[in-house]
Formats: C-alpha cells, structure tokens, sequence
C-alpha cells in the first residue's frame, strides 16, 4: 500500500475541477467555462488495490481583488504545504502567462515536489506545439515529471496516477475505501446551485454571486431544500430571476436533476435572490457564507 496527498493549483479555468471529477470517476467539484468556479478546498479520495491517493482541489490562484478573492488566495496556498506532492496545472492552449508566474513563484519557496500538467491538449491542432511547449517550460523549475493530458477526453489520466504513486511515501490508508469526499452536503447542495448559474447565464462575475442553504429537510423518499442565492447587485438579481422568473426555474429545474441523482430521492427545490451590496469585501458575509472559516484577512 502507498498512500499520500496530492494538490492541484493551477489559474483559473485550467481545468483543475475536472481532473478531480474524472479521477474519481464522479462529481464532486463544480465545473464551468467561466473562471473562479471553485472557491472551497475539496478533498476527494482515490482508492485501488495498491494505494490511497488524498487529492486536494484548490480554488485557482490569481491577484486578488478584493477581500473574497484574498481569501482564495491563502486558501489555494494553505494547501501546497504538508503535502507530498503538487500536480500544477496549465492550459497549453493559453500558454504560461504571468498568472502561472505567479503561481510557480509560490512553489519556488516552498520547494515542493512539482507534476507539471499540460492540460486541454486535445483542443491542440497542431501537436507540434506541444513539443515546443515542453522544451520551453522545463527549465523553468525542478519539475519531477512534465505531462501532457486531458481530462474531457480522459488522456493520459491513467499515466498520471501511475506516475504520482512513485512520489507517495506513506503506507497506510487514511480513509475508509468508502470514503469518496469531505465535502458537506449543505456545502454540495449550493455548488450543485451555484454550477447551473454559472453555466445558465452569461453576463455575472463568478465571485459575485454565492449559495448558501437556508432549509434542509429529508423525509425517507423526499428531501426539501431552500437556497438563497445572494449577488451584489440589482441587475444580477434580475439576470439570475430572468423575464417572468424564467432563468430562476431553468436553473432549479437543472440543479434538481443533479440533486435527486446525489441524494437518490425526489427533491423539492425552492430558490431565492437576495442582493447584499460588496458582500465579497464584508467579512461579515464571508463568514456566514462559510467562505473565510478561520483565515485571516489582511
């Protein structure tokens, strides 16, 4: 048995969620073409025969803007210590820019054990490119494997977890071979909400709009939710409701069907829309919303 964990970082968008989800062969990280989906540390657990992997999902690290994006920051770099080993991510297809600097700045002080992942590869159509590419980045850190890949089109997943198990160096499983996640079902439920937002409209800023569940109650064949969705303006509130509340229902109508697959019950969904102007600076609101937990702010 070889055991150890793993964290993913990489920019915004460039396809660390996905990973997740494909490793383990589920959903448990929120994905959408739009950046800084995630914003919580979700661990998720690969188990086979001879190993137990602890993959952590980081929130994509960036130059922050205000308070919230702060706090994603020390998030996402809370977690590439006491790890064993660190898969960075960068989309091939947009190149190493200064967000990846950036990113590989902060491994440079932390002298972890870097996986460089070259990811989307399969949007490449010219596969010389990638060649280039690899020759240019490899001097650029120690990094202990550079790796092409994937995850929509499942290339060179396999690889990658046979690659990161030389690199592991505990023998004993954490978890039980049950465990998939430590993500909360209060937690689950607003991302599931938060994703079908993300993906139903096309004109919010990510970071502006947050779930958070305000009822949660389950009965043996049916589970009753109430969420409130919370943006910092009025004409978000108006995009997200739609004309006649037609957004709104298109989005409960989506999320249900993720939720009844996740709960294996019929599920009554109840949606709201509350405005709180600059939640996303108020550490008052990143509390309740279960976003600061118990990092400083500076």
């Amino acid at each position: 048995m070889k055991s150890g964990f793993v964290s993913i970082v990489g920019r915004p968008n460039v396809g660390k969620s996905t990973l997740l989800n494909n490793i383990l062969e589920r959903k448990i990280a929120i994905t959408s073409d739009k950046s800084g989906t995630t914003r919580n540390i979700i661990e998720g657990v690969y188990n086979d025969d001879d190993s137990q992997i602890v993959f952590v999902d980081t929130p994509g690290i960036h130059k922050p803007r205000h308070k919230l994006e702060n706090v994603l920051n020390q998030k996402a770099y809370s977690m590439t210590k006491d790890i064993d080993l660190v898969l960075f991510l960068v989309d091939i297809k947009d190149g190493f820019g200064r967000g990846d600097e950036f990113i590989l700045e902060h491994l440079k002080q932390e002298h972890r054990d870097v996986i460089l992942l070259l990811t989307k590869i399969d949007k490449l159509k010219d596969k010389s490119v990638l060649l280039q590419k690899i020759e240019e980045l490899k001097n650029l850190y120690d990094f202990k494997e550079i790796i092409p890949i994937s995850a929509v089109k499942n290339i060179n997943i396999d690889e990658l977890i046979k690659t990161i198990k030389k690199y592991l160096k505990d023998d004993l499983a954490y978890y039980d071979k049950d465990y998939i996640t430590n993500l909360p079902t209060n937690l689950m439920v607003c991302e599931l909400v938060r994703e079908k937002i993300l993906r139903l409209t096309k004109e919010e800023v990510p970071h502006s709009v947050t779930c958070y569940l305000e009822t949660f109650e389950e009965e043996k064949n049916i589970v009753n939710l109430g969420v409130l969705v919370v943006v910092d303006r009025d004409n978000l509130k108006k995009i997200i409701i739609g004309k006649n509340g037609g957004m709104l229902k298109q989005i409960g109508t989506a999320a249900r069907s993720d939720l009844e697959e996740y709960f294996n019950k019929k599920v009554y969904l109840s949606l709201f829309v509350k405005t709180i102007k600059n939640w996303r600076d108020r550490e008052k609101y990143l509390t309740e919303l279960g976003l600061k937990d118990d990092l400083d702010i500076e």
